[in-house]
C-alpha cells in the first residue's frame, strides 16, 4: 500500500515538474520581432507634385511620390484586383496602403472622376497612353510644353515636367537629376536616356533650390513697363508661366489693371526682394490716365455679356472662360444662383457683378421631357446623365410627372432639371 502511495506522489509531482518547465518555456520567450515600419514624412513628399494619371505610374514612379516598396507592391496588387485599373479617387482612396493623410495630399491632382459614375463621360474620352518617340538628341531645358507633347507625352505630363524644371531652378542640371522627375518612367527615361544632351552626373555644388539655382546670366534684362506686360514678357523676365501668370492676374485683378508705383510690384507674393532689386533699374512706368470703364454693366445682360467685358469688369481669363463655357452649355442661365455654382470662378468678384447686372431668361430654351430633342437632352448638363432613361421613358408614357417618378432622382437634382422644363 505504501509503495503504491510513494508512485502516485511520484507521478504527481514529475506531472508538476512538467507544468513548470513548460510554463517557464513560454514566458522565457523572447519577443516576436515586428517588421521595421517607416513612416512617410513631409520631407520625403516631391515639391513638384501636379496632376497624374495613377494608371500611368510604375513602381519607381510610386516611389518617387513617398510610398515605400511595400506600399507600392500593395498598390499594384490592389490595381490588379480592381480590374487592372483605377476607375475613380473613392475607389483608390480605399486602397489600404493610401492612408488618409496621403490621400488629402494627392486627392486634387488625381487626374480621374470623384466616383466610377462619370469614368465615361465626355471630358474622359479618348484619354490613352501613348508612345514616347524621339529620333534626335535634344537639350531638354530648351524643350517648351508643345515640344514634350510633340514627342508623345500628354498636356497634363508636359506641364508637369516643365514644373519640374523650374522647381530645379530653369534647368534639369543633369541626367541624374532628369530622371528624378516622377511623371518620367523607367520605360520613357531609357527611350529618352541616348538623345539627352545633359551631363550624366550632377554638380557637386548644386543645392536643389530654385532660389539658389537661378541662372541669372541667362536673363537679358531690359526698361519695361509692367502695366502693358504680358504672360511671354514676363516669363522672358526670368519667371515661370505660373509666376508669370500670377503677376498679370495680381496686375489686372487686384490693381484693377495698373501698378501706380515700382512698390506695388514688389508687394506681389511671388516676387522675391532680390528680384525686385534685379528688376528695379528697369522699371519704366509710362504715366497713363485713369481709364474710365466704357461698359455700364448695370444695363448688361448677363446672358449676353461677352468675355471680354468680363475681363474688364476684372475677371480674369480662368473666371470669365469659366462662366461663359457654363453658360454656354446651359444655353442661358436662368437664375443668379447658377454663375455664383460655377467652377473656378472669383466668386466675391461675381457677386458684385450679378449684383448689378440684370439678367434676361426670355430667350433661355425650356421644352417639356417629352418633346425636348435628344441632343439637348445628352448634352445639357443637368440632363445629359439620364438622357437615354428619359428617351426611353417617353415612348411609353408622355406626362412629364410619370417620368421624373420614375426617374427616381434626388430632389435637388429634379429641381435642378425642373427650371429648363416647361
Amino acid at each position: 500500500m505504501m509503495r503504491k502511495n510513494d508512485y502516485r506522489k511520484l507521478a504527481l509531482m514529475g506531472t508538476l515538474m512538467i507544468v513548470l518547465l513548460a510554463f517557464q518555456n513560454y514566458t522565457g520567450r523572447g519577443k516576436e520581432k515586428f517588421p521595421e515600419i517607416r513612416f512617410i514624412t513631409e520631407s520625403s513628399v516631391p515639391l513638384n507634385l501636379t496632376n497624374f494619371d495613377p494608371n500611368e505610374l510604375d513602381a519607381k514612379q510610386w516611389e518617387r511620390l513617398g510610398f515605400s516598396e511595400k506600399q507600392v507592391a500593395t498598390l499594384l496588387n490592389y490595381k490588379k484586383i480592381v480590374g487592372g485599373q483605377f476607375t475613380s479617387k473613392a475607389q483608390f482612396k480605399k486602397c489600404y496602403a493610401v492612408s488618409p493623410e496621403k490621400f488629402t495630399e494627392l486627392e486634387s491632382y488625381l487626374l480621374f472622376p470623384e466616383n466610377g459614375k462619370d469614368r465615361y463621360s465626355g471630358k474622359f474620352k479618348g484619354y490613352k497612353k501613348k508612345e514616347i518617340i524621339v529620333s534626335r538628341k535634344f537639350n531638354p531645358d530648351g524643350f517648351s510644353a508643345a515640344d514634350w507633347m510633340k514627342i508623345g507625352f500628354s498636356e497634363k505630363q508636359a506641364e508637369a515636367i516643365l514644373k519640374y524644371k523650374n522647381y530645379l531652378g530653369g534647368s534639369f542640371v543633369s541626367k541624374e537629376k532628369f530622371k528624378e522627375c516622377f511623371i518620367i518612367s523607367s520605360e520613357n527615361y531609357s527611350r529618352l536616356e541616348p538623345y539627352v544632351l545633359l551631363p550624366a552626373k550632377t554638380p557637386n555644388d548644386f543645392k536643389n533650390s530654385s532660389k539658389s539655382y537661378a541662372v541669372k546670366s541667362k536673363i537679358q534684362y531690359h526698361n519695361f513697363d509692367p502695366n502693358t506686360t504680358d504672360l511671354e514678357g514676363w516669363k522672358v523676365l526670368g519667371f515661370s508661366e505660373r509666376q508669370a501668370q500670377t503677376i498679370v492676374n495680381y496686375r489686372d485683378r487686384n490693381l484693377r489693371g495698373s501698378f501706380k508705383t515700382p512698390e506695388d510690384l514688389q508687394k506681389c507674393f511671388v516676387i522675391s526682394s532680390e528680384k525686385f532689386q534685379e528688376l528695379q533699374p528697369y522699371i519704366k512706368l509710362n504715366p497713363t490716365v485713369d481709364k474710365k470703364q466704357e461698359t455700364d454693366f448695370s444695363k448688361i445682360d448677363l446672358n449676353a455679356i461677352t468675355f471680354k467685358q468680363l475681363l474688364e469688369f476684372g475677371l480674369d481669363e480662368k473666371s470669365a472662360g469659366s462662366m461663359i463655357g457654363f453658360r454656354k452649355k446651359l444655353r442661358g442661365f436662368v437664375n443668379k444662383q447658377q454663375i455664383l455654382d460655377t467652377y473656378n470662378i472669383d466668386k466675391d468678384l461675381v457677386q458684385k457683378l450679378i449684383s448689378i447686372a440684370p439678367l434676361d431668361v426670355s430667350n433661355v430654351p425650356k421644352y417639356t421631357l417629352t418633346e425636348a430633342p435628344e441632343e439637348w437632352l445628352k448634352d445639357h448638363p443637368y440632363f445629359k446623365y439620364s438622357a437615354d432613361k428619359i428617351i426611353f421613358y417617353r415612348t411609353t408614357y408622355r406626362d412629364d410627372k410619370k417620368i421624373l417618378k420614375l426617374l427616381k432622382l434626388k430632389p435637388e437634382y429634379e429641381e435642378r432639371m425642373k427650371l429648363y422644363l416647361k
